[in-house]
């Protein structure tokens, strides 16, 4: 799978993983569609990077098709990375009571069930593309996180919608491996992400040295190189990769 003058959809796009993604895919000549919710700061990446930008609700079947469009529209649909995400931080029971459970199924929209919206359609797509000289025809690559495994205190809902997207590898990628599309996943550790970015110093660094090595908070860019190694690597496919230094997170 080559990355130069392939089209890839990027949701999240628009800051954090997603943005250091779309970056490396066009550094490597390819092509990017990114949709996501925020629309300023996503034309704004698109104008930089040639790319374009969709507004999409990836729980939204209309906005997944829209997006889809635009990626045909551009060139030879490849790829999708799915980075858009939501995290909130209640407990099961808290001092005000029972977790809300439109926040918690709010949680399981967006990253579970909008992971899986972007992936059906785009892998539709992808399917109906000519093969490449290695007889493959798409890869997806969806984000999990460590929660998944070993989600804190107040992580509950997003743990929960963490661990489906990693149940979900395996079962997609044997769906569709007739249509030589390959599905990944990549669970991040703590990462340099907008909502990370927003604590104060001190904050950031504690929670860098609780990784064994290196003993920092993981960069959008190191994702993105995972990200560019799973696209290239034909072989790589059904699987989570854990990308976390090491950390094993601790009750709270």
């Amino acid at each position: 799978m080559q990355i130069q003058d392939n089209v890839f959809i990027v949701t999240g796009g628009a800051s954090g993983l997603g943005a250091a993604t779309a970056r490396m895919i066009t550094a490597n000549g390819g092509k990017v569609v990114l949709a996501d919710v925020q629309v300023e700061p996503g034309e704004a990446l698109a104008a930089e990077l040639k790319a374009v930008f969709v507004k999409c609700d990836v729980t939204s079947e209309a906005d997944g098709k829209a997006v889809v469009d635009a990626a045909v529209a551009l060139g030879t649909l490849r790829g999708l990375i799915n980075c858009a995400g939501v995290a909130p931080a209640i407990k099961t029971v808290g001092k005000d009571g029972p977790h809300p459970l439109d926040v918690f199924q709010r949680t399981v929209n967006i990253n579970l069930v909008g992971t899986f919206n972007m992936a059906r359609l785009a892998a539709d797509a992808m399917g109906k593309t000519t093969a490449t000289d290695s007889g493959e025809r798409g890869v997806i690559i969806n984000t999990a996180s460590v929660a998944a495994f070993d989600g804190q205190i107040g992580q509950a809902a997003y743990a929960a919608s963490k661990a489906a997207v990693a149940g979900l590898t395996l079962p997609m990628a044997r769906d569709l491996s007739r249509s030589a599309i390959r599905v990944m996943t990549i669970a991040p550790g703590i990462f340099e992400t907008p909502m990370l970015m927003g604590m104060p110093e001190e904050v950031r660094t504690a929670l860098g040295n609780m990784v064994p090595f290196p003993p920092r908070l993981g960069r959008p860019d190191e994702y993105a190189h995972l990200a560019k190694a799973i696209i290239e690597n034909t072989m790589m496919n059904g699987e989570t990769i854990r990308l976390d230094g090491a950390i094993r997170m601790q009750p709270k």
